[in-house]
């Protein structure tokens, strides 16, 4: 039988130029981002620069990670102590912890097969719980019904604040994920589209928005020195009455993002080959359903997700693994490693249960696809998975 010997975590070596960035940063000793001279801007003000270019957003805010990014934007959007605020209830643990961080009360929303956000259910409780935020994370890549979205965030007057970490470089119908919220927040962490190890982006049209955040994130009134934030004169509006938080990205981290933020659309081309080995290698095969993408969906395929159809998934985790391919359950009663449940965040207390999300995530199955894995790595994969998931359903 064939054996995958390649580790799921491995990532790719950062680039040579943001090796020798960061090393002259090293040796110069000028890590903290306000650290300039006059009229200079820091790696990470070039950072925010470059990321609001690509993003093709006004003001872009560089920060310690991606669950920081979350709850900065949403104290900077309004989000207070007591307020609801909706939220797709397949996600990771980051983003319910940066709703409780904020004093948020989720207003749980269910999932269908195709793991997107449901509609239906969207709109009554937008109608029902009176919630003015919407916090949407496009989990593992996948991107709802934006038109939908924003018509029920419209009609309600709901701000939509998205969660990208999972769709960095990803679009909608042409446009980019992240520029159709108010605001949107982004992860660098290891096993993401960038890697610094922790850091995030906030990105935002909104002018008082973007400085209640660069403010929140520790600028001190040192909000000159960034190179993608409002002029002074909104900064002065908002400044007196905003805390600091303290979740500053330093230089080292920018320099290696900045090295990497050139290689982004080439990277999420070369994730997709890969993805779409792993799809034509399940797609109706025994034991495994494939969930076909939307059309209008421009994703980036850096993890795979797939529905099994077999008796005892659990095992199913298990032969692969015993083969050299990781796989992780969402279906699984106790959280493992980054796998949860709406249900396992008992922090908030009782929620109304949701059986579409709870059945939906019964059978899904995830694994993350490095680009240290070649496309016939990939293939190789497939093979391990439905040979053992034909096994099991027979």
């Amino acid at each position: 039988m064939k054996q995958f010997e390649k580790s799921f975590t491995q990532q790719e070596a950062i680039p040579a130029q943001g090796i020798k960035d960061a090393v002259a940063i090293l040796e110069s000793g000028r890590i903290h981002r306000y650290n300039t001279g006059p009229g200079e801007l820091a790696e990470t003000s070039l950072l925010e620069q470059e990321y609001a270019d690509y993003q093709r957003a006004r003001f872009c805010l560089a920060v310690t990670s991606g669950g920081q990014a979350m709850q900065i934007a949403l104290r900077a959007a309004g989000l207070r102590p007591g307020d609801k605020i909706l939220a797709n209830a397949y996600t990771l643990a980051p983003v319910p912890g940066a709703i409780h961080a904020c004093g948020g009360v989720p207003v749980f929303v269910e999932i269908g097969q195709d793991w997107l956000t449901d509609i239906t259910d969207l709109r009554a409780k937008a109608a029902s719980s009176g919630a003015k935020f919407f916090m949407l994370s496009h989990m593992r890549g996948h991107i709802a019904d934006m038109d939908a979205i924003l018509a029920i965030c419209e009609e309600f007057g709901i701000t939509l604040v998205e969660d990208c970490a999972h769709t960095m470089g990803a679009k909608w119908q042409g446009k980019r994920s992240g520029n159709f919220g108010r605001v949107a927040c982004f992860s660098t962490q290891t096993y993401k589209h960038m890697n610094s190890g922790e850091g995030g982006f906030l990105t935002t049209d909104d002018e008082e928005l973007a400085a209640r955040a660069v403010i929140l994130s520790g600028s001190y009134m040192l909000y000159e020195r960034h190179g993608a934030a409002p002029g002074d004169e909104v900064f002065r509006r908002i400044r007196l009455d905003t805390p600091n938080c303290s979740a500053r990205l330093d230089n080292l981290r920018a320099t290696i993002l900045r090295a990497q933020l050139t290689q982004l659309d080439a990277n999420c081309e070369r994730w997709n080959a890969r993805y779409q080995a792993l799809e034509e290698g399940l797609r109706g095969r025994t034991g495994v359903e494939v969930v076909e993408r939307l059309q209008c969906e421009a994703y980036v395929g850096s993890s795979f997700q797939f529905h099994a159809r077999v008796p005892d998934i659990p095992a199913l985790v298990a032969a692969c693994g015993a083969r050299g391919v990781e796989l992780k359950w969402f279906g699984g009663a106790e959280p493992v490693a980054f796998t949860s449940r709406y249900d396992s965040w008992q922090y908030f207390g009782t929620v109304d249960p949701l059986p579409k999300t709870l059945e939906t995530l019964a059978t899904t199955v995830d694994l993350r696809v490095p680009l240290t894995f070649s496309v016939e790595d990939c293939s190789d994969i497939a093979e391990i998975i439905a040979e053992e998931a034909a096994r099991l359903a027979a």
